[in-house]
């Protein structure tokens, strides 16, 4: 009989980690096993954005979000009715009471190491419950999977770090590389009528520990004939970047994109002076390998991970 694999892709639309998933699907589609069952679990808005070719390879609806208790419950139970061999957990938020063996991809430990609590008493108390529950969560994924998948030996070695050597034999580094879909698209050529000025890009989510904030202020005191342009997801985040655009009256000088696809991204790689990368912390940093690919020169702060992925091959600061 043959063995049952589950993968969880329930983010497979994010970014990050989005991508990461969009890629694995991808190739495990076209890898040559018949020796296993798959099981692919997504949330409903992402069911139909992927169709697999191998017979052996079966879509799952999972519509229970991360962080959530319906994640702690109803896909719990949803795992449990499929009787797995083998679970993929791909990302750090999971069933922390499921039984059986499962492996995990850690991407990074951020969320532990930079608290992003801000405004009001009430949403600090939220946000603290939220960072003590997600403690718990990735404490006991770290302990129970029986093996870690990390993107880089950076997030290796602050696993071992923070939890102890005690971990360092199950744990496996694997390096990203560049997005199919960026190596199968053509650059669209449309956006250079609309971007035909010198400009330099970001490209990523908005969230706090990005520092792009930081870099918006660093700006101020750039010349008016160069622009920045930042790329990424439109969420809460974004909003808030926006008005502290706006705040600034900068709105002629930094310009928030959210691109449509792919081809995009190439054409911002291809024609920018330099992909800027402020982060204070990362797993791994896909948009570097991705503006290396195209040639595109790198500015990004000095951390472990980025001096890993890329040697001496960027300005640092």
């Amino acid at each position: 009989m043959m063995k049952k694999i589950g993968i969880d892709a329930r983010l497979y639309s994010q970014t990050g980690v989005g991508t990461y998933l969009r890629n694995f699907l991808y190739y495990l589609d076209k890898k040559d096993d018949n020796n296993f069952i798959y099981y692919i679990y997504f949330i409903d808005e992402d069911f139909n954005k992927i169709n697999f070719h191998r017979k052996n390879i079966f879509k799952k609806k999972a519509d229970f979000r991360w962080h959530s208790f319906s994640e702690q419950i109803g896909f719990l139970s949803l795992i449990m009715k499929d009787n797995l061999d083998l679970m993929h957990f791909t990302y750090f938020s999971y069933p922390v009471f499921y039984p059986k063996k499962f492996i995990a991809t850690i991407h990074d430990l951020t969320p532990l190491f930079l608290k992003t609590g801000k405004a009001s008493m009430k949403y600090q108390l939220i946000y603290k419950f939220k960072h003590i529950a997600l403690s718990f969560v990735l404490k006991n994924q770290v302990k129970k999977a029986k093996v870690i998948l990390t993107p880089s030996f950076t997030v290796k070695r602050q696993i071992i770090d923070y939890y102890g050597e005690a971990y360092k034999k199950k744990i496996f580094p694997f390096l990203l590389g560049v997005d199919y879909q960026l190596i199968k698209e053509r650059e669209y050529l449309a956006l250079k009528n609309k971007f035909p000025f010198n400009f330099f890009i970001y490209v990523g989510n908005f969230y706090p520990h990005k520092n792009i904030e930081r870099l918006i202020n660093v700006f101020l005191m750039m010349e008016k004939s160069v622009k920045l342009i930042l790329i990424g997801p439109e969420d809460f985040f974004s909003q808030k970047i926006k008005k502290l655009i706006d705040h600034l009256n900068l709105k002629k000088k930094i310009i928030v994109y959210h691109p449509k696809d792919k081809s995009d991204l190439i054409f911002f790689y291809k024609n920018a002076l330099a992909l800027i990368h402020p982060s204070l912390s990362e797993g791994f940093g896909l948009p570097l390998i991705e503006a290396a690919y195209f040639n595109c020169p790198i500015i990004a702060s000095d951390i472990p991970v980025f001096r890993e992925i890329l040697g001496k091959n960027y300005l640092s600061f």
